[in-house]
């Protein structure tokens, strides 16, 4: 018997983050490099940046694990050092000054929070799905003020963010969609918290502008998921007449043909200095300096924070605390 065809089917859900979205606009041949290619190209060493954010971003959830009384400016100094993170630094007299200023950091944050304001949610996962994606993420913080809930994202980044950057963020609206449809309380409110100045960037969104950004989401996705199946139809073990994925003598990328290759094209631009598969890619190096682990750290004295690089938004890359 012939079996029935599956035409018309529904198209299976693009699981993703806003970090594998973000990714797929900043440049999509690190997407394949970091999603797709298996065995993975070899990363290049850790970057002193992240290990600031990522120590960071613990001691903050960690101090809201704290009881009531011990929520304090100097328990969060504490919960940062025992938890610093070293990878990437010069040597240990640039990864102590480092810490010395994350401590300075997340005590002086601390201290304008009220401890006894719990949040609805520390470095919690949330998620939500439509007819084209099913997308999930790590929000730093969900507050509950009055009848709505917020969204709290912390920075650590040199640039101080604007109220733009929260409007524009893909991510942060993805988070208010889904906290606000888990916890059936409205959330509008998206707010980045930048830890050097003391900063908070904010937008209220409005259904409108929220539906808006779950579209844009879907349309990313929609691409993506398009090269995705592009990408799997050439390396699936169905295509005996394709030679299976290969990595080039010392490349340490995987070979592929013209055709994938152009699905997957090198999107040049300031992001190259600081991309984990720079060494994998000809037009990277080729449009970035040479950059040490501990480069996008600000050695002047008086500068407050870490290459502008660091940190998208989007929290389920960073180190579980």
């Amino acid at each position: 018997m012939e079996q029935l065809g599956l035409d018309g089917m529904p198209r299976r859900l693009y699981t993703c983050t806003p970090s594998r979205l973000n990714t797929w606009l900043d440049c999509r041949r690190r997407y394949r490099f970091t999603y797709l290619d298996r065995p993975a190209p070899q990363k290049g060493p850790p970057w002193a940046h992240n290990s600031v954010g990522a120590s960071v971003h613990n001691a903050l959830a960690a101090w809201w694990r704290e009881p009531y009384d011990r929520r304090t400016p100097v328990m969060a100094a504490v919960l940062l050092t025992n938890g610093w993170i070293r990878e990437g630094f010069r040597d240990e007299e640039q990864s102590a000054a480092w810490r010395e200023r994350a401590r300075e950091m997340v005590s002086s944050y601390v201290a304008t929070l009220d401890p006894g304001d719990e949040p609805v949610g520390v470095e919690r996962t949330v998620a939500t799905r439509t007819s084209v994606i099913a997308v999930s993420g790590r929000v730093d913080r969900l507050d509950r003020r009055g009848d709505e809930l917020v969204v709290v994202d912390y920075k650590t980044g040199r640039r101080p963010p604007t109220s733009d950057d929260a409007r524009s963020s893909i991510a942060l609206a993805v988070y208010a969609i889904a906290s606000s449809r888990m916890m059936r309380r409205a959330c509008h409110r998206v707010e980045l918290h930048h830890l050097p100045t003391g900063t908070v960037a904010e937008w209220e969104h409005t259904d409108e502008s929220l539906a808006r950004h779950l579209r844009r989401a879907e349309d990313i996705a929609t691409e993506a998921a398009d090269a995705d199946d592009a990408y799997r139809a050439w390396a699936g073990p169905a295509k005996r007449a394709v030679p299976a994925p290969r990595r080039e003598e010392g490349a340490g990328a995987l070979a592929v043909p013209p055709e994938i290759d152009r699905l997957f094209p090198a999107e040049p631009g300031p992001i190259c200095s600081w991309c984990d598969f720079r060494r994998h890619c000809p037009e990277g190096r080729a449009a970035s300096p040479d950059r040490l682990p501990w480069d996008g750290l600000a050695e002047t004295p008086g500068s407050s924070g870490l290459s502008p690089a660091q940190g998208r938004d989007g929290g389920e890359d960073r180190p579980a605390p």
